[in-house]
């Protein structure tokens, strides 16, 4: 007789982020088809309880229900077993009793005791001390712990033991306590083994953002932007966030965008774990008339910008927006975004006389002025001499006033010939702190 020895044993830790994960996605999917949940989880195995009272006409009868349950619960990839029944605490045995069931296991009203009957104890909670106490006396299941004398039952158990026998025949009332807990977007998944392909990477990303975008879509919600975290090997981690111009729940337009931003910004070493997380937002859906404007193809817009910053850096695409400040040349970049509000039906006026328009040079030139009376008379620009006809200012200017440097230049708006009789508009900038001048902009 040969016997086969093992040299060593391997221990893993419990993934408790990557259970934080399925119990808040079995507590979204429950809550698809009823809205008060109450939650009797253990620390080895999930178990909640549903009220479907009134549910009929949305979600069919109990069979109908309990399928669609089961149903959406192997969506996200978790074997499960639904009861159901008057008595929640009957639901509740049954469904510890029955773990491997590919079916839902309907009882109807008055049968909760027939039902429970061949269940063995071990669906109670009941303690090592009431085990071996109902080992001795020959008590092997449900259907014999309700068949005891009360009276004598509850002279050796006192009141616990009245309340075990009204578990066992599916009587002991509950009083429902729903749990309520806030929508947040989280998966996680540890590895076995360091991950540095880029490929194999991205199935787990692609894995985790189907059940993120399932999570959404029961929510009638859809993705904002995606924060993807590394844990990589020696230690640290490594952060990326992608977002989209218009909110939305296509799983290869953010496949694509993740991997355009991580093949930018790869991590440095083989990932250990992985983690993401999602903002959510409506979806929106606008129905354009005859005359609006056409909207761009989002996900074609995304990849685009995507591109673009690989090329130009992160941060430099996007709309401008203007700072609160007088300082020149002041603005920030923001994430574009397409607006989907409905366009105006009546649109603008058309003004009676065309605007000047303004040609800012970047840098801007240098150059000489003469003053009279603290006025710009004339000035050298390009070579030419220009005489000024009308000079408008100085309008002066500085930066945020609570600053310890602030900056402070004189602007003026003049308009002049040049000795070849060539009109000039401009505009002349006077830096008083070094006292130069500059010609920042040309009028067209």
């Amino acid at each position: 007789m040969e016997l086969n020895t093992i040299a060593s044993v391997v221990v893993l830790e419990r993934a408790r982020s990557e259970e934080d994960s399925a119990r808040a996605s079995l507590l979204e999917c429950a809550g698809r088809f009823s809205p008060a949940i109450e939650e009797r989880s253990s620390d080895t195995a999930f178990l909640c309880v549903l009220d479907i009272t009134g549910t009929d006409k949305y979600c069919g009868p109990p069979s109908i229900l309990g399928r669609a349950l089961l149903d959406a619960v192997k969506a996200i990839g978790v074997q499960a077993c639904v009861a159901v029944a008057d008595n929640l605490h009957a639901a509740i045995c049954i469904a510890r009793g029955n773990a491997t069931s590919q079916y839902p296991i309907v009882v109807r009203p008055g049968e909760e005791r027939a039902a429970l009957a061949s269940l063995p104890l071990t669906v109670l909670d009941l303690t090592e001390g009431q085990l071996e106490t109902f080992s001795r006396w020959g008590i092997r299941s449900l259907g014999m712990l309700a068949a005891l004398p009360n009276e004598q039952l509850i002279s050796r158990l006192g009141q616990q033991g009245n309340k075990l026998q009204q578990l066992a025949s599916g009587t002991w009332q509950h009083h429902f306590v729903p749990l309520e807990q806030a929508f947040t977007l989280h998966e996680s998944i540890e590895l076995d083994s360091p991950v540095e392909a880029s490929e194999s990477l991205l199935f787990l990303v692609g894995a985790i953002l189907e059940r993120l975008i399932l999570r959404a879509t029961n929510r009638v919600l859809a993705l904002l932007s995606v924060t993807i975290t590394l844990s990589i090997e020696g230690g640290g981690s490594h952060s990326r966030t992608v977002r989209t111009a218009v909110a939305c729940n296509d799983r290869q337009l953010w496949l694509k965008l993740i991997y355009l931003d991580l093949e930018a910004h790869p991590p440095n070493r083989a990932v250990l774990a992985l983690h993401m997380t999602a903002e959510h937002g409506p979806v929106k859906k606008v129905q354009l008339g005859l005359f609006s404007a056409q909207l761009p193809d989002i996900p074609k817009l995304d990849i685009t910008l995507a591109r673009i910053q690989a090329i130009v850096g992160e941060g430099c695409v996007g709309s401008p927006v203007l700072l609160d400040t007088h300082k020149p040349d002041s603005f920030a970049v923001k994430p574009f975004a397409v607006s989907l509000g409905r366009a105006p039906r009546n649109p603008p006026a058309a003004r009676a006389a065309p605007l000047a328009a303004i040609r800012q040079l970047r840098p801007p030139e240098a150059t000489t002025v003469t003053l009279c009376n603290s006025r710009p008379t004339a000035f050298y620009f390009r070579k030419s001499r220009y005489r000024v006809e009308q000079a408008y200012g100085p309008w002066h200017a500085s930066g945020d006033w609570w600053s310890d440097s602030p900056w402070q230049y004189g602007s003026w708006d003049v308009i002049a010939r040049s000795d070849a009789n060539a009109l000039l508009c401009c505009n002349l900038v006077n830096h008083l702190s070094r006292n130069s001048w500059e010609v920042a902009a040309l009028y067209d």
